[in-house]
């Protein structure tokens, strides 16, 4: 049991009781505390530098593309021209980097809370922070509540990119969240959250869900694989404005060409329609909701 008190950052957490995840560490780069949250850099022995808040992994240059790259393209690559997209979260800087990639996008704003989380990544991440510095991308230092509040009918995509319901991200996962996105979009919007595990947080996945479809007409949930996260799978919820979107088909598939040339290493248009392949516990837990009204 040394090994784990020794040169070793363990997660613990009420999310995911009776499991801890535990990485490997060399040292601790970065420690502060924010208005918000404590935020910590480590490099770790095999997975790269990793971003730490409030003792919960956010991500490891090891495995931060699977999810980046699916919270991004997921939703951008259902709509049919995701011209405008705002993301809410996202201090590390890994989707803002996905999100200017995609062809159709012509404009990104970015709205995230604490302003220490994107220091330490600009500095001490600098393969995901790289989306900062792209010209598309405008970004604010803010509550995203209050920021679309006062941009309405602006967006075609809204992706956010939240850490876990504790703390300053609690309020991303409320029924009043989704209905604000709503009032944000234009017509045929679409909106794409983190939505955390079935396997330690299938109410709350439910609860998200049915949030979501409160407020918009065709709701659908999909995963993917993430290691270093609990349960090493982490899940996403989509709503659309448009009834008629299938989420399971993309309407944009990358040639081979651009799959290069956007240095894709996940997302691509099978495992696009395989995410949404639920496991049938899921299935029954959420069948009443996932459905086009």
């Amino acid at each position: 049991m040394d090994s784990f008190k020794k040169g070793w950052f363990s997660e613990i957490g009420d999310m995911w009781p009776g499991m801890v995840q535990s990485i490997e560490v060399d040292s601790l780069l970065h420690e502060t505390t924010s208005d918000f949250q404590q935020v910590q850099v480590l490099q770790t022995k095999h997975h790269g530098r990793m971003l730490v808040l409030d003792g919960v992994i956010q991500c490891t240059e090891f495995d931060e593309f699977s999810y980046q790259e699916m919270i991004s393209f997921l939703p951008l690559c259902s709509h049919p021209r995701p011209e405008k997209v705002l993301i809410i979260g996202g201090g590390d800087g890994g989707v803002a980097r996905e999100v200017v990639k995609h062809p159709a996008v012509r404009e990104v704003v970015q709205c995230e809370i604490d302003a220490e989380v994107v220091n330490a990544a600009k500095k001490y991440l600098p393969t995901m922070s790289s989306g900062f510095s792209h010209p598309k991308l405008s970004l604010h230092i803010g509550d995203g509540f209050a920021f679309m509040g006062q941009h309405q009918g602006e967006f075609d995509v809204i992706i956010t990119d939240s850490s876990d319901p504790d703390g300053p991200a609690e309020a991303l996962f409320g029924e009043n969240y989704f209905k604000l996105m709503k009032s944000a979009l234009r017509a045929g919007g679409i909106v794409c959250s983190q939505g955390e595990t079935v396997w330690t947080s299938l109410d709350l996945v439910y609860n998200m869900v049915n949030h979501c479809s409160k407020h918009f007409p065709n709701v659908s949930y999909a995963f993917t694989s993430v290691p270093t996260y609990p349960t090493g799978q982490i899940g996403f919820v989509l709503g659309s404005l448009d009834q008629d979107v299938n989420f399971t088909i993309p309407a944009t598939v990358f040639t081979d060409e651009e799959k290069d040339k956007f240095e894709l290493k996940y997302y691509n248009e099978n495992v696009h329609r395989a995410a949404f392949a639920l496991p049938t516990f899921v299935q029954k837990r959420l069948s009443s909701l996932l459905r086009k009204k």
